[in-house]
C-alpha cells in the first residue's frame, strides 16, 4: 500500500508519495501473494525532463521483472525521443496536451505491460497513477488519474477542470480522509450494516457531513510553498497513522515531494538517493545544493517503516471550498 497525493492550486501542482512498494507473485493455484514490501521505492516521476509534467503511483510496486519506477523511466525515454524504436512517441515540448500524455501512459503501463504479464493471474493486483502537469501554452494545470482494478482500466479520468483547485489522495486513505473530511471512508459500510441506510440513500448524509466537518485546508489562491507544506504534513500524518494503527504499517520509508509550476516546471522538493552525489559528479539529475545521499530534511522525515501488504486500492478526492465537493 502507499499514500499518494496530488494537490492543485492556481500557482501549480504538488505530488507526494511514501516509499513503500509491494512485490507480488502468483501461487500455483493462480492466487497472488505478497513476496515482500520494500521501503525505498521511487513513486514520484518527472515524465519529460525540462517540461512541467509529472506522475506518481500507488498499488502494485512492479510488473513482472520491472518496478514501476523502471517502467516510467523507460516511458520517459520514449517521450524524450531517446528510444529509436518509438520515435513517434517523442513529445514536442511546444505542442502537446496532458490528455494525450495520460492516454500514452495508460497505453504503455496497462496495454503494453500490465495486461500481457497478468493475463493468466486468477486475481490481478490493483495499480493506480496520477498524471499531472501543464499542456503546452496552458495557463493552468491538469490532473488525470489512471486506475487499474480487477484487471480492468478505464480511460484516464480528469480529476477537475483547469479552473478548479483541490486535492486527491489514494492508497491508504483512512488518516487523511478523517482529518480533511471529518469522517472515515468506512462510513458508508457502517451506515448500511448498522442502520440499514443503503448506499443510494447516503449522498445527502455525506454532503451534510462534508459541508459541516470539512477542514477546508485548500484555497485556490494558496501559494505553492504553502501547498507543499500542506502535502508534506498530510503525507506525514498518513505515515504516522499507519505506524501506530493496529496491524502492519502499510505506509513507510521517506516521503518524496515534487512541485510543478508553469514557469519553473518540475522541481524536486524532497527526494532520496541511493548514491552519494559527491561520488557521482557527472550525473546531471542532482541539484547539489539541495540534495545529498538519501536526503530528506530531518524535520520532514517519514515515520519509521514496517513491512505491510497490499490491500484494495481506495481513492478519495477533496476539492477546494470554491468548487463542488465530492459526494460519499
Amino acid at each position: 500500500m502507499t499514500i499518494a497525493i496530488s494537490l492543485k492550486v492556481h500557482e501549480g501542482l504538488v505530488l507526494a508519495a511514501d516509499s513503500a512498494a509491494t512485490v507480488m507473485a502468483q501461487a500455483p493455484d493462480g492466487a497472488p501473494f505478497v513476496v515482500n514490501v520494500y521501503n525505498n521505492a521511487n513513486k514520484v516521476f518527472n515524465l519529460l525532463k525540462g517540461s512541467p509534467i509529472g506522475a506518481s503511483t500507488w498499488g502494485a510496486g512492479a510488473i513482472g521483472k520491472s518496478s514501476i519506477a523502471t517502467l516510467m523511466k523507460d516511458l520517459r525515454r520514449r517521450f524524450s525521443g531517446e528510444d529509436e524504436s518509438y520515435r513517434n512517441w517523442r513529445i514536442d515540448p511546444k505542442s502537446y496536451s496532458m490528455s494525450d500524455i495520460a492516454d500514452k501512459v495508460r497505453q504503455f503501463i496497462f496495454e503494453e505491460n500490465y495486461e500481457p504479464f497478468f493475463s493468466d493471474w486468477k486475481e490481478k493486483p490493483d495499480l493506480g497513477l496520477f498524471v499531472v502537469g501543464y499542456s503546452s501554452r496552458a495557463s493552468l494545470a491538469e490532473e488525470y488519474q489512471i486506475t487499474i482494478q480487477g484487471g480492468n482500466c478505464a480511460p484516464p479520468l480528469l480529476l477537475r477542470d483547469q479552473d478548479s483547485s483541490g486535492m486527491t489522495w489514494n492508497g491508504q486513505t483512512e488518516a487523511i480522509t478523517r482529518l480533511v473530511l471529518g469522517f472515515s471512508p468506512m462510513l458508508p459500510d457502517i451506515l448500511a450494516s448498522n442502520f440499514g441506510i443503503l448506499p443510494q440513500n447516503q449522498p445527502a448524509i455525506g454532503q451534510v457531513l462534508m459541508t459541516t466537518l470539512n477542514a477546508n485546508f485548500i484555497q485556490e489562491a494558496m501559494p505553492l510553498q504553502d501547498a507543499i507544506d500542506l502535502v508534506a504534513f498530510l503525507a506525514d500524518v498518513a505515515a504516522k497513522y499507519s505506524q501506530f494503527a493496529p496491524g502492519a504499517s502499510v505506509v513507510g520509508g521517506p516521503i518524496e515531494i515534487a512541485a510543478i509550476s508553469k514557469h519553473e516546471g518540475f522541481k524536486w522538493v524532497q527526494r532520496k538517493y541511493y548514491f552519494e552525489s559527491q561520488l557521482n559528479p557527472s550525473i546531471p539529475d542532482i541539484d547539489r545544493e539541495t540534495f545529498k545521499a538519501s536526503s530528506i530534511p530531518a524535520a520532514r522525515k517519514a515515520a519509521p517503516s514496517k513491512v505491510g501488504a497490499t490491500k484494495k486500492v481506495a481513492s478519495t478526492t477533496h476539492k477546494s471550498t470554491q468548487t463542488k465537493r465530492r459526494k460519499v
